[in-house]
Formats: C-alpha cells, sequence, structure tokens
C-alpha cells in the first residue's frame, strides 16, 4: 500500500470544492475526498446504491466537516476508484477496511446510509478494535423484511424516472406527498452544487454487482448483533420505500448500545438529507460525546 497521494494539501471544509484524492490499496487506486479539521478521529462515509462522491448531500457533508474530519471514498470498481465492484457486502466490507488501513488510521468512526450501512455492521463486527462509533441511516441488519426486494423497486424507479425525465432518487429516497417531492427537488439541486472534477458515475456493472450484493443480504438469515457492542446512533425516515423502517427500529433495539433517532415524520430513504438540519446535530453530538 502507498501513502495518499497530495496528503500535504491543506484540507478544506466544503464539498464543493474539496480535491479528489487517490490511494493505492494493493494497486487499485481508490478516489476520496477529505474535509474539515485534521486531527481527531476521522468519520469514514460509506456511501449508498449506485452512489458516487457527488452523490452525497452537501448540507451533509459540510455540516459534519465543520467539527469532524470527514471522508468520503469510492469502493472498489465505483466511481472513478479501479478495480471491479465485489457483488457480496462482506467483499466490499474488506476492502472498505483497506482503504482505510491504507490512510494510515488505526481507528474510525463509520457513516452508513443503506448499504453502506450494511458495510458498517460487517466492519464493525470482523474489525471492532478499528471502529469507536457508527451512524447508520436508512439501513438494517441481513435477512431484514423487504431488503431482498431491493432489485425490483430500484429497476421500476429507474424506468420511470426515465419515462418522467427525473432522477429516480426522488422516487426512492423521498415520500410521494407534496412534502416529500419538495424536499427531494431541493436535495436533487444540492447535489448539482458541485460544479468542477466532478466524479464519474457508477457502470452498469458495478450498479449489477452492487444490486446482487444487496439481494444476498436480504436473504441471509438474521445476523446476531449483540456482538456489536460500538455505540450506534440509527436514524431514518419514517417512510422507507427501499429499506423499509422496521430494520431501523429493529436495529436500534437489538444492538447493544443502540440509539434511536425519532423516525423523521414525512420522510422516507433519504431522511437524513431531506431533515440535514436535524441530522447534522444530532450526529455531530452523538459522536463528540
Amino acid at each position: 500500500m502507498t501513502a495518499p497521494r497530495s496528503s500535504s494539501i491543506p484540507t478544506p471544509s466544503s464539498h464543493q470544492s474539496a480535491p479528489t484524492r487517490s490511494v493505492s490499496v494493493r494497486g487499485v487506486d481508490f478516489v476520496y475526498r477529505q474535509l474539515g479539521p485534521e486531527d481527531g478521529v476521522p468519520l469514514i462515509l460509506l456511501n449508498h446504491l449506485a452512489a458516487v462522491l457527488d452523490n452525497w448531500d452537501p448540507r451533509v457533508i459540510d455540516g459534519l466537516a465543520a467539527r469532524r474530519r470527514v471522508i468520503t471514498f469510492d469502493n472498489r470498481g465505483v466511481g472513478a476508484s479501479g478495480g471491479s465492484t465485489s457483488d457480496t457486502i462482506e467483499a466490499m466490507a474488506h476492502d472498505a477496511v483497506l482503504f482505510i488501513r491504507a490512510l494510515g488510521f488505526d481507528q474510525v468512526d463509520l457513516l452508513g446510509l443503506s448499504m453502506g450501512g450494511f458495510i458498517a455492521q460487517v466492519i464493525a463486527a470482523e474489525e471492532p478494535h478499528l471502529v469507536r462509533k457508527i451512524i447508520l441511516a436508512g439501513t438494517g441488519p441481513a435477512g431484514g423484511p423487504g431488503i431482498d426486494k431491493v432489485t425490483a423497486l430500484a429497476i421500476r424507479a429507474t424506468l420511470k424516472g426515465a419515462l418522467t425525465r427525473q432522477d429516480p432518487k426522488q422516487f426512492l429516497f423521498f415520500t410521494d406527498t407534496k412534502g416529500g417531492r419538495r424536499a427531494g427537488h431541493a436535495f436533487l439541486e444540492r447535489l448539482k452544487e458541485r460544479t468542477d472534477n466532478r466524479d464519474r458515475t457508477i457502470s452498469l456493472s458495478s450498479f449489477r454487482a452492487q444490486l446482487k450484493a444487496i439481494h444476498r443480504w436480504g436473504l441471509q438469515a438474521s445476523a446476531d448483533l449483540s456482538h456489536i457492542h460500538h455505540p450506534t446512533l440509527v436514524a431514518n425516515g419514517e417512510s422507507d420505500r427501499m429499506v423499509p423502517s422496521e430494520n431501523t427500529l429493529d436495529l436500534a433495539a437489538r444492538l447493544p448500545q443502540g440509539e434511536l433517532v425519532p423516525l423523521y415524520p414525512d420522510a422516507g430513504h433519504g431522511g437524513i438529507f431531506q431533515y440535514h438540519e436535524e441530522f447534522v446535530p444530532q450526529a455531530l453530538e452523538f459522536l463528540e460525546s
């Protein structure tokens, strides 16, 4: 493994201007961006299905980076990272651990959204000493109800988006109410704020591999979460269609140190984006307590 490139560049605090860097992980370049203070336990963000660096809400990234070192990255085969995307959550978690260690970190906090939350659970279970605290958003345990239906939902939303010339995230991440549609539109506009040095969109082969991994996760036997003793904050909207919100309640109940954020009203899978003004202070308070 080699040291991160451009490691001498001062760390910016804006998602809009953060440079895209890379680090070699067993001969494969993983791209990432780092924001916020240079010191303290880094917060590693694990992304959702089909997402690349530019799919994190700037309000969440910048809000967290105001007080924490925040690192977003593309896992193997995703966006501008090299290699081929794994088709199991466990392999994705192993790649994420290799990335974290390639940056030289011995302990990190994790924020996993949706598929990223699956990955975070595996990392915490298999590498307990690497993790200090965890935030799980819009996610669920292995074998959780409805998770195996994500492929069908994603395909239908993609087709609907093509027919209506809308981003599928409008249907998948937000409720079909006046408030949900307004929140979805605002979120999608925020994603356009970064105009320079944008990431590559996900490839079809990578998207397919991720769908297969999620489907397998949904069909797995229920995991024993009692072995994950890390303080864990669990958040979601009350009407998540992709990973049904009952999974959020289940996680909070089954994790020994699980702490539930009351489900955000009139919100779905993208609840932490829709309610970023509430979520960011809650996350920072949890991480700093």
